[in-house]
């Protein structure tokens, strides 16, 4: 990028690439979703007269040797981190090797990031489990070794792009990078491609492994296994592999955040009069002190008795939610009970209603 480049350049040159690399225009590309965030991050700095300033700075500093490297994270708040790589490749006609782009490592690229689901008992989420998953994923090729060529060649440096996989067009004060129609943006062209993976570099693959899910785990939770996704392509890394739990419903408890809720019966003589009862727990059961003129709903919290927490610090709570039980039968001796206790009362919860 020129660093007289005027804020008309800047917007033309933002407003190509945004329609380059839109998740609209490249549904399902997470790469091009990565470039189109680096892309609007660039330009929220550079449509910036203070950041915009500090950046111009920042790239004389480092044609005097002193790198991009120095100003670290947030660069006193413009947030810069790895611009330098961002703006070089994006608005600079530059590459790079990282985060699944071509560079001058000969058209290397990262794999593509895999999501499966697992479903889990409750049990098995609170407790922890080893789940078997099962995966079609690319491999690299064992014919070629991942490189796409016959075995005893080599592809070689593209010679239009030089290895980076794009040239350049010039746009204003910038040069927008387009992909090289030598190479069709690989960076290197393979003469000889090999006969079983016709040049690709890999062939799909089932594959079954076990997955460790950690106690806690709820529904919905993301477990990231680095490098567990799909191959790379000609010595790029791999891919991530994301397993989302699936967790069924207990028969027991209802879960609230860390917390579990069990719903409690007890005896209209419990209620009123107070008792110590016991309620279940994920390992047994625990005694309680149902204290005297509870109503029906109050909740009585047991602290340690609930989830594992996901970050390994302990566990919830357990939430005891009383529910007086009605007798849907009395006996005479019930009955005659309840008539003398009903005349000694002599209250009449209803009476508010009508004040």
């Amino acid at each position: 990028m020129a660093e007289d480049a005027d804020s008309d350049a800047i917007k033309k040159a933002y407003r190509a690439l945004a329609r380059k690399y839109h998740p609209d225009a490249n549904p399902g590309d997470a790469e091009a979703e990565e470039r189109f965030k680096e892309i609007s991050h660039a330009n929220d700095v550079l449509s910036d007269p203070e950041k915009r300033e500090e950046y111009d700075a920042q790239r004389r500093f480092a044609r005097m040797g002193g790198g991009y490297g120095g100003m670290g994270g947030d660069a006193g708040g413009a947030g810069f981190g790895d611009l330098g790589d961002i703006f070089g490749s994006m608005f600079g006609g530059g590459g790079r090797g990282g985060r699944g782009g071509r560079g001058p490592s000969g058209g290397a690229r990262r794999g593509k990031d895999l999501e499966v689901e697992v479903t889990l008992s409750f049990d098995q989420a609170m407790s922890g489990a080893e789940v078997p998953v099962t995966l079609e994923k690319t491999e690299p090729c064992a014919t070629c070794a991942g490189s796409g060529a016959t075995p005893g060649s080599s592809p070689r440096l593209c010679g239009t792009c030089e290895g980076r996989g794009s040239i350049g067009r010039d746009i204003g004060g910038f040069s927008i990078p387009e992909a090289c129609p030598e190479c069709g943006g690989a960076g290197t062209i393979i003469d000889d491609p090999c006969t079983d993976c016709r040049g690709t570099g890999q062939r799909s693959a089932e594959r079954r492994i076990r997955v460790r899910i950690p106690q806690g785990a709820k529904d919905g939770t993301r477990i990231k296994l680095k490098g567990k996704g799909g191959a790379g392509m000609r010595g790029g890394p791999a891919g991530d592999l994301h397993v989302v739990t699936r967790v069924m419903p207990s028969p027991v408890f209802t879960r609230k955040g860390d917390d579990l809720v069990v719903e409690v019966p007890v005896t209209f003589a419990e209620a009123a009069l107070g008792a110590k009862i016991e309620v279940p727990t994920l390992d047994g059961r625990v005694k309680i002190t149902v204290p005297a003129g509870s109503q029906d709903g109050r909740t009585l919290r047991v602290p340690g008795k609930g989830a594992p927490k996901l970050n390994g610090s302990g566990q919830g709570s357990l939430l005891a939610k009383l529910r007086v039980s009605v007798p849907t039968s009395l006996s005479d001796e019930q009955k005659e009970a309840l008539e003398a206790f009903a005349a000694l009362d002599g209250a009449d919860p209803r009476e508010k209603l009508f004040r």
